[in-house]
């Protein structure tokens, strides 16, 4: 693998921020990037990957990216309900397709999706950030696996985030266009709670979301739960975008994995009055109480995507898994109760 030539890779469509760190991380790994195309969109998150990617050249037609066959990888952050037709446009064109969550925003999305990846035979990954790129979970998956806690039996998942609602464009209220919250951030903690638990599928026992404070917008949703099995496995998930303004950073996102002899808490992002940083982990079990600074830990998904693109092999994520959160996020939306204040 020593000799092998750099990943190339094309971005279609920067319409959301988390473009930015997909961009940063392969670059960070090595590849290369042809070119970037995007629709005339928000101009604010354009301005912001000029600014830090200067060198990155814009092309005026994504087919010159599609018909390039030095790129192997299209990464995209386009308007949700876009991203799926990006995706099949891509494959189709023999490129591997990573994307910035959610993947599909309906179950007609999901199929076509499936059927042209299977087709294909490329690559068709979401890039669950809440997983791949916090550092707390790679050190959590190695004590997992280790028998820190036993046998998983729950994971208890919240996704707070703030709302920056002056910063939002129009799209981001439009329950069409980003497919609802539990689809849009609660594929977070499903597949957070599929990878802890080792389950290939669960059960949706119960699901709701709804507009709770926000009038002014009805077709948004700011808060929602869902909860869901597995034979003995179990999840809660909640996600809302309540983060008051006085909090250091977007949004104190947590994860409690609860096993037979333990359990682990990850405060991702930061540990609210207590120390400074993110990447925060507290093990309990039998041997006593333990915090890990986990900020040095490694956030192997990108090199091993890449490994799986040179290699044609699955170790990032298999695509079973990604489709299943795909599905059971689309699921948990299709039969939400709908809450209102």
């Amino acid at each position: 693998m020593g000799s092998r030539p750099p990943l190339r890779f094309g971005v279609i469509g920067i319409d959301h921020r988390h473009i930015y760190d997909q961009v940063a991380s392969l670059l960070g790994i090595g590849a290369e990037c042809a070119g970037f195309w995007t629709h005339d969109g928000d101009v604010r998150t354009l301005k912001g990957f000029v600014e830090r990617f200067p060198t990155i050249p814009r092309v005026d037609d994504r087919q010159r990216l599609l018909d390039d066959a030095s790129i192997q990888l299209i990464t995209c952050a386009a308007i949700p309900c876009q991203r799926a037709a990006f995706a099949v446009e891509a494959m189709r064109h023999g490129k591997d397709f990573m994307v910035d969550k959610p993947g599909v925003t309906t179950f007609e999305q999901l199929e076509e999706v499936r059927r042209v990846q299977r087709e294909t035979g490329r690559i068709f990954s979401v890039n669950f950030t809440e997983r791949f790129e916090v550092r707390a979970v790679t050190k959590a998956t190695e004590l997992v696996r280790a028998g820190a806690i036993g046998q998983v039996l729950q994971t208890v998942g919240l996704g707070p985030h703030r709302l920056n609602r002056d910063l939002r464009p129009a799209w981001f209220f439009d329950p069409q266009a980003y497919g609802g919250i539990l689809v849009d951030i609660a594929s977070h903690q499903i597949d957070q709670f599929l990878h802890f638990s080792g389950a290939s599928d669960a059960t949706i026992v119960l699901s709701r979301a709804g507009n709770l404070a926000h009038p002014e917008h009805p077709g948004f949703q700011d808060f929602g739960e869902i909860v869901l099995s597995h034979g003995t496995h179990s999840g809660y998930i909640r996600v809302d975008w309540f983060t008051p303004d006085g909090l250091a950073t977007w949004g104190d996102g947590r994860l409690t994995v609860l096993g037979t002899d333990g359990y682990i808490e990850l405060r991702k992002y930061i540990d609210i009055a207590g120390r400074p940083g993110k990447d925060h982990l507290f093990l309990v079990n039998n041997e006593g109480t333990r915090h890990f600074d986990c900020s040095l830990a490694p956030l192997p998904y990108y090199t091993d995507l890449q490994n799986d693109i040179f290699e044609r092999t699955e170790t990032a994520m298999s695509q079973a898994h990604c489709f299943k959160v795909c599905e059971l996020a689309l699921r948990a939306q299709a039969q939400a109760e709908s809450i209102h204040a």
